[in-house]
């Protein structure tokens, strides 16, 4: 097969509304990118500039480009212009003639146009219609209740529906080809792909099955195969079975390595002719969605190479409001934080796209487990035959692109659809009825004839019925919680169920001084200011986030401490629901936190923000994800304040081990009650055993005398975890609101040590103890082994900084600044 990439050629673009000039473009990219790069608007992430670019969204955008067609080329029996994604209401025309016209943007699209090509040069047209003008000309009928987007009936089409707006996302509808285009010319057959299928027997080997899917049938065909692994080639065979000998199975993050052979199949015709040649990389694992009846309903886990797997990790979002083009190093910071912080799932939201090969790559290498969404959410949609068959045509186009990853453990129906109109799905027989041929009937089929390894679940939150209530995840399917948060509940709530799988539960926080100055003008830094406001979509969302600081911290000197404490309290609740579900593990099989990352620079649910920083939420995950934790249990309520506001509502204290690394090992649980001016009031040690997939009740602290005797405002209680003379687990037990603490101030002594040129290592030391503590360096980009921990008196605390640039010992120190809870007030 012959291949000429399109998206290298010289693109231009304009308005075709008003038939503007024509412009330089860039292949992948959207109109949006063409513009800023052109400076034809200002930055869209800029003050409220975001609201003075609506009128791209109104007009037809038009993208031209002109190529050489040689005589070889044009010598093939079939030439085909094939698009990867274009987004989204396209006419195609190629000399002229129009080809096609496309109406979704997640289906890859394929034409034969020989007939339309001349040797020599050669013209291609795109141009794509206004979104806005087909959703208000198309399926009038259709009239949703609406809860996110803010355009009303953005479903009709097949689009990106957070580019509608989103309660942490900007309005920016994009045009454009926004995937790699190119022509490709064969003759006789070709090779569309291999389905490939795994069967791993008792014994341990593995056996793969290699079914080659062609334009053409030809049942004579022969596949010749090899197998690669770390640069040695293990297996080679002709025909479509593979034996693997001594296979090395992929697992997930912190469960043991994640080896991916390289697999590649040339095809031959029954005449002996080439077809072609598909080469991917897999991973040899078992993955199964393991829903077994039990004492209490039903099991909701994954279990991996026959090994229960509790889902540790967040929901993704676009790694960007303008996704067109978007690269691995887009996506590797993000991903690459996730597994740091001990994630082993990432759960594809259904509101945004089938992310690109870089993501499923870096997902496959570094153990991330997908929960892969299809692309609805919130809101009902069309059922008619047209809708239907485009989304067949998605469901498999996507299903074959993505079934041989190793990472991809389940394919969801959608997000929230039936949650979020839950009478309407069960009172109207029209809505139900299209619900269910949706969900229940089209993507399930479509996924039959090209899937069959994959577990389907139709929607998240699911649990197998119409029931939504929270008693009912208790017993089985998945859950997403959000009392705390947009119900404003006590945080203690988490603590109300012991959901199956929580795969939705989140809380914002502001996003840092340093992003904050990316986006916000010098005169206008006011979280109730314009910008703020238009950087924070969630209706009442600097209300929840203030409410909820200030139940806990005291009022706080300036913005720069009330951005610390927002962050700080969502990394609590985070840490409460997350810990309260695994010390109920194996009940409770998944914590999947909304959300990892953002698509532009914003107040959000978030652990990573927009450039990169990671949030206090993101430093606690990377303890309370971690593979052996201690956890504490506090029974009670600290935040009661009835009557006198130091009555003692708590006193008993359950420490507990968590324990989900593959092998077994032996500890030291140690805790210690303190007084904040430093003197230790009691503390004691327990040996334990730690065996895998185990949360063990090793210890109940009765601290009701020393509260009485010195008040909760005075005390703290310390805990930890020792494996192989190794803290591997510590956290601090308060047993009161941290505002009616009585923290003292004290001194902080500071080492910096240069390890090479862009890493350095940092001892801090303290006179007092100091509640979650933290450091910056301005605007020098970093990366921390640990931040927003507490410091104990005179105890060494030591991090390592990596340095996005070289930086010296001299140079960190000079920029180094710092701050604990007390320095907030």
């Amino acid at each position: 097969m012959q291949t000429l990439p399109l998206s290298s050629q010289q693109w231009r673009f304009r308005d075709a509304t008003d038939r503007s000039s024509w412009r330089a473009a860039s292949v992948p990219g959207c109109v949006h990118t063409d513009l800023r790069r052109l400076e034809r608007i200002p930055d869209p992430f800029w003050g409220t500039n975001e609201l003075d670019l609506q009128w791209i969204e109104e007009r037809d955008w038009e993208y031209r480009t002109q190529f050489q067609a040689s005589a070889a080329l044009l010598a093939e029996e079939v030439i085909e212009l094939v698009a990867d994604g274009l987004d989204t209401v396209a006419t195609v025309l190629l000399n002229g003639t129009e080809v096609a016209r496309t109406d979704n943007m997640f289906v890859g699209w394929r034409w034969d146009v020989k007939p339309l090509l001349r040797r020599g040069r050669n013209e291609l047209v795109v141009r794509f219609g206004s979104a806005m003008d087909y959703i208000r000309t198309h399926r009038l009928e259709h009239q949703p209740r609406e809860t996110n987007d803010p355009v009303g009936r953005c479903t009709v089409i097949r689009k990106q529906q957070c580019q509608f707006g989103w309660d942490w996302g900007p309005r920016f509808v994009t045009a454009g080809i926004w995937r790699d285009i190119r022509l490709e010319a064969w003759s006789a057959n070709r090779v569309e792909c291999i389905h490939v299928s795994q069967t791993h027997r008792p014994d341990g080997s593995v056996a793969l099955d290699l079914v080659p899917e062609l334009a053409r049938p030809d049942p004579d065909a022969v596949c010749r195969w090899s197998l690669v692994l770390d640069g040695t080639t293990v297996a080679t065979g002709e025909g479509t079975h593979a034996e693997v000998p001594q296979p090395r199975l992929w697992w997930p993050n912190d469960h043991g390595a994640q080896p991916l052979y390289s697999l590649s199949v040339d095809v031959v015709s029954g005449d002996g002719r080439p077809l072609g040649t598909w080469t991917r990389r897999i991973g040899l694992r078992t993955i199964t969605l393991d829903r077994t009846p039990d004492a209490a309903g039903e099991s909701f886990r994954f279990v991996v190479n026959g090994r229960p797997i509790f889902a540790k990790g967040a929901n993704w979002i676009p790694a960007h409001s303008f996704v067109a083009g978007l690269g691995r190093a887009d996506y590797a910071r993000d991903l690459r934080s996730a597994a740091l912080a001990h994630m082993n799932m990432i759960r594809v939201w259904g509101g945004g796209i089938y992310e690109s090969e870089d993501f499923y790559d870096l997902c496959d290498e570094l153990g991330l487990l997908v929960w892969q969404d299809f692309m609805f959410a919130c809101t009902r949609y069309p059922a008619d035959a047209d809708f239907l068959a485009s989304v067949r045509d998605e469901a498999k186009f996507q299903a074959r692109r993505l079934r041989h990853r190793a990472c991809l453990a389940l394919w969801c129906g959608n997000n929230e659809v039936f949650h979020c109109n839950p009478e309407e799905h069960r009172n109207d027989p029209r809505i139900i009825a299209q619900y269910e041929a949706l969900f229940h009937e089209a993507l399930p089929q479509a996924l039959a004839t090209v899937d069959t390894s994959t577990t389907y679940w139709p929607g998240s939150p699911w649990r197998g019925d119409p029931d939504h209530h929270h008693e009912t995840g208790e017993k089985r399917g998945d859950t997403h919680f959000w009392d705390v948060w947009h119900a404003r509940h006590p945080v203690k709530d988490y603590e109300k169920y012991r959901f199956r799988f929580c795969s939705e539960f989140g809380m914002q926080s502001f996003c840092s001084p340093e992003t904050q100055a990316t986006f916000c003008p010098p005169d206008d830094p006011n979280v109730f200011g314009a910008t703020m406001e238009n950087h924070q979509k969630n209706r009442a969302g600097n209300q929840i986030i203030l409410d909820y600081v200030s139940r806990r911290y005291r009022f706080p000197k300036g913005q720069d401490e009330l951005i610390y404490l927002s962050q700080l309290n969502q990394a609590l609740c985070m840490q409460m629901g997350v810990e309260h579900w695994r010390r109920h593990m194996p009940h409770c099989m998944g914590a999947l936190y909304w959300q990892l990352n953002d698509c532009w620079p914003v107040a959000s649910w978030s652990s990573i923000e927009f450039t990169g920083r990671w949030k206090a939420l993101h430093h606690a995950a990377r303890r309370f994800f971690a593979p052996t934790v201690v956890s504490a249990f506090v029974p009670g309520d600290e935040t009661a304040t009835i009557g006198n506001y130091r009555r003692t509502t708590v006193g008993l204290v359950h420490l507990y081990t968590v324990h989900d690394a593959p092998e077994p090992a032996k500890g030291v649980l140690h805790w210690e009650l303190f007084h904040l001016d430093g003197r230790r009031l009691l503390g004691g040690s327990k040996r334990v055993a730690l065996r895998y997939g185990e949360s063990v009740e090793q210890k109940t602290l009765d601290l009701r005398p020393a509260m009485e005797r010195h008040g909760r405002d005075h005390v703290y209680l310390r805990i930890g975890l020792d494996v192989a003379e190794r803290t591997v687990s510590e956290d601090t037990v308060l047993l009161t609101r941290p505002r009616f603490l009585s923290l003292p101030r004290g001194r902080t002594k500071v080492r910096v040590r240069s390890l090479d040129s862009h890493r350095c290592e940092i001892t801090f030391r303290s006179t007092v103890f100091q509640h979650r503590f933290s450091f910056r360096f301005g605007t020098l980009s970093h990366l921390a082994s640990d931040d927003f921990f507490d410091l104990y008196p005179d105890k060494d605390k030591v991090v390592t900084v990596d340095f996005e640039k070289p930086v010296t010992a001299a140079k960190a120190k000079e920029k180094l600044r710092f701050h604990s809870l007390v320095d907030t007030y």
